[in-house]
């Protein structure tokens, strides 16, 4: 097994206890900055997690916090805490690609929302992290950067499309990164990274321009499924970011208003004896039996250390492959694509690729919606009753790079999309949902499990989500690569309260 434990105080490499010892004086944004770049140096070559490094802007942000920290000026609750943007995520003056080679050279002329946000708080952004092209696909592999590998066994898939921030957090080259979710999308790779990832509920972080800036041809989709939010090792760092992330924006127009305690972890008793189903299959998905009975034993475990209400069972839906895949096509600027690729002689490749190809009709689209109608209306009254949905994160844990999925789940063959069954549900929802760690399998691979709560219920998920890492902790295991990264810090940092 590719892992090692944390021994060395490191081992408390998170955005808190970083944005504490900086606040407390300990270390300047400059010498944090400097360890980030020294994690990235000693790692990303075998992972290729990062497209584009800002080194010389990195340095010129954390300058100006160091300045802004002797004067005595009030500091944003991530002051000093390097981070990684995913290249669907507009930055400002910094190459974002979205990992198409039709974008090799766009440099955005504004930040993305969460950017600004980010920044305000006083986080530093070291670079862009690879995907997907266009995010369509969950792996990590494009045709525009080497692909990034998933650092438990570089030879496997890290998931996507936020692939390259999960394998930077992951390996401990950052402590926190943005990642965006359209089915899954966070999910998918903090769980085979053994990570947490989260999507707050749908509004809560507006998302401009990014992905959806609707200037640029092809560049403009996925408006009522997606989600920006964070990846981080531990569920502290993704409350902090997702208080930071969220509230309204005049530009979203689908952004709600700002809710206090919207992510507010409350202690472990307020879920006694709360309603919590798990699912193995939801009830039509094929899932690999280590993977299910990994999930399956963490859940109990979980229900049995909190007292929860727990059963097994499925929600009575449908299976949302095909409305999914009909609402993608249809917020796709399926015409802006295509007049691109032919004038710069390019072709798509994978599921975006099938996407074009396929002819889609008014039918199929106003299916589609009808469909997400039902399982929106019959998950609502499942979630009436249960307050939590607990399945596995993805069917599958990681396999080989450069494919799209496992061909086969327990030795019969599925379709390349067929590995990810569970996460799009919440996008067709809009409820929050996040995945943890739950194991590692016999060869030692990540396996997550997905909390998915009532919609607007974030900071229930949160709640739920820390009581969980109480219970089943998984900050001891990291993958070896980590380790190298460590060594190459130049210093430690204890874990206090800031």
């Amino acid at each position: 097994m590719a892992e090692a434990k944390r021994t060395d105080s490191a081992g408390d490499f998170t955005a808190t206890a970083l944005t504490g010892a900086f606040r407390r004086r300990e270390i300047s944004a400059v010498e944090l900055v400097n360890d980030a770049l020294s994690r990235i140096a000693a790692t990303d070559g075998m992972l290729h997690a990062f497209c584009t490094l800002d080194e010389d802007g990195a340095l010129v942000q954390a300058q100006a916090l160091d300045a802004r920290r002797a004067a005595g000026d009030t500091l944003g609750p991530l002051a000093g805490v390097p981070v990684a943007i995913k290249d669907l995520i507009a930055t400002r003056g910094l190459r974002t690609t979205f990992g198409s080679p039709l974008y090799a050279d766009f440099v955005p002329d504004e930040d993305d929302i969460v950017v600004e946000r980010l920044k305000a708080a006083g986080a530093i952004v070291v670079g862009k992290t690879n995907s997907s092209e266009f995010g369509y696909g969950a792996v990590g592999h494009n045709a525009l950067f080497a692909t990034t590998r998933n650092p438990w066994n570089a030879a496997l898939t890290p998931g996507g499309s936020s692939a390259g921030t999960a394998a930077a957090v992951a390996a401990r080259m950052v402590p926190l990164g943005l990642g965006s979710d359209g089915g899954g999308s966070i999910r998918i790779p903090a769980a085979l990274c053994g990570l947490i990832g989260m999507k707050a509920s749908w509004g809560r972080v507006p998302l401009y321009p990014g992905c959806r800036d609707a200037r640029l041809p092809g560049a403009s989709g996925w408006e009522s499924l997606e989600h920006i939010g964070p990846l981080a090792a531990n569920v502290a760092d993704v409350a902090l970011a997702l208080t930071v992330l969220a509230g309204p924006d005049p530009r979203d127009r689908h952004s709600l208003p700002a809710e206090p305690g919207a992510f507010a972890v409350a202690a472990p008793e307020t879920l006694r004896r709360t309603r919590a189903v798990f699912s193995r299959t939801l009830g039509f998905a094929a899932v690999d039996r280590e993977v299910a009975e990994i999930a399956a034993q963490a859940a109990r475990r979980f229900a049995a250390a909190l007292d929860l209400d727990y059963t097994e069972g499925d929600p009575s839906i449908e299976d949302p492959q095909i409305c999914f895949e009909a609402l993608v096509a249809l917020d796709t600027d399926r015409a802006g694509l295509l007049l691109l690729a032919a004038a710069r002689q390019h072709r798509f490749a994978g599921p975006l690729q099938r996407l074009l190809e396929q002819e889609w009709t008014a039918e199929d689209f106003t299916a589609a919606i009808l469909a997400r109608k039902r399982i929106a209306n019959a998950m609502a009254r499942f979630m009436g009753i249960h307050e939590f949905l607990l399945t596995p994160a993805t069917a599958s844990a990681a396999f080989p790079v450069d494919s799209e999925g496992p061909n086969a789940i327990n030795g019969t063959p599925i379709s390349p999309g067929d590995w990810t069954p569970f996460t799009a549900l919440a996008n067709l929802t809009g409820q929050p949902a996040a995945a943890l760690p739950a194991g590692v399998t016999q060869d030692g691979r990540p396996v997550g499990l997905q909390i998915v709560g009532r919609h607007l219920a974030d900071a229930r998920v949160l709640t739920a989500c820390a009581a969980y890492e109480s219970v089943l902790p998984w900050a001891h295991r990291v993958p070896l690569i980590a380790a190298r990264a460590d060594a190459a810090s130049a210093f430690g940092i204890e874990q206090q309260s800031a």
